[in-house]
């Protein structure tokens, strides 16, 4: 595969950031890492290496952000609402900085997002808040609910960057019509940590009539090498 290196300075958290590309051509997949995951993770643990056949092949491109989770989600050394405003500042330059460049690269309006555990959190999180510019979600034993990291805190940002909250209470038009036209995958187990957190999410989409593909898999789990089958199935599915 062709690999990139990138770092640049965003003003969205007034600091360098880091980043590592796949590919040459196709869909591009912003390849989340799991909890305090940097932006080597993905690949050193083997997911970006078991979709490397459709990484050649141009069908997608892979670009692997950093991850700041140590500064919000995780950081107890600052005030819930700040670690949410951190986690938001993160959100922008994922928008603005990630996003633009795989669409400039590639190419195409509208991107995949993809990533395991809390990695399909941010996954989940960015695709509903921007159903207009993510065309497919790709949840591998995803977690989607935040208030464990806010001490009993809540405000509206918080709210609003808690799927479980917020996506039950959406009834605009606009948002219903993108997020249906949406390719959502959620990635599960019989032994997953996380599977009831999926068959949570499930309902609640199908509660809102937004079509998605439920995967609950027999002998499977938590982990990297789970993670490993399920990927390259799904992203095989992508119309790329």
């Amino acid at each position: 595969m062709h690999e990139q290196y990138v770092r640049w300075y965003t003003p969205h958290l007034s600091r360098d950031f880091e980043m590592l590309v796949f590919g040459h051509a196709g869909m591009p997949v912003i390849l989340f890492p799991t909890s305090l995951g940097r932006y080597f993770q993905n690949k050193d643990f083997g997911l970006v290496g078991s979709v490397a056949h459709l990484v050649d092949a141009g069908r997608v491109k892979l670009y692997c952000p950093d991850g700041i989770d140590e500064q919000s989600w995780y950081n107890k050394s600052i005030h819930p609402a700040d670690r949410v405003k951190t986690h938001m500042a993160y959100e922008r330059v994922i928008l603005h900085d990630v996003v633009a460049r795989a669409q400039h690269e590639t190419g195409r309006s509208r991107i995949a997002v993809a990533g395991a555990s809390f990695g399909g959190y941010h996954a989940m999180n960015f695709a509903l808040r921007h159903p207009d510019v993510a065309a497919y979600c790709v949840s591998l034993s995803g977690a989607f609910d935040i208030r464990s990291f806010l001490d009993g805190y809540y405000d509206d940002n918080a709210y609003f960057n808690n799927p479980v909250d917020y996506l039950p209470n959406l009834g605009d038009p606009w948002f219903l019509e993108h997020v249906r036209r949406m390719g959502i995958i959620l990635g599960t187990g019989e032994h997953d940590i996380c599977r009831d957190r999926n068959h949570h999410l499930s309902r609640l989409l199908n509660a809102k009539g937004i079509p998605h593909f439920l995967d609950d898999r027999q002998r499977c789990g938590h982990d990297w090498n789970y993670w490993r089958d399920m990927f390259p199935h799904y992203l095989s599915l992508l119309h790329t």
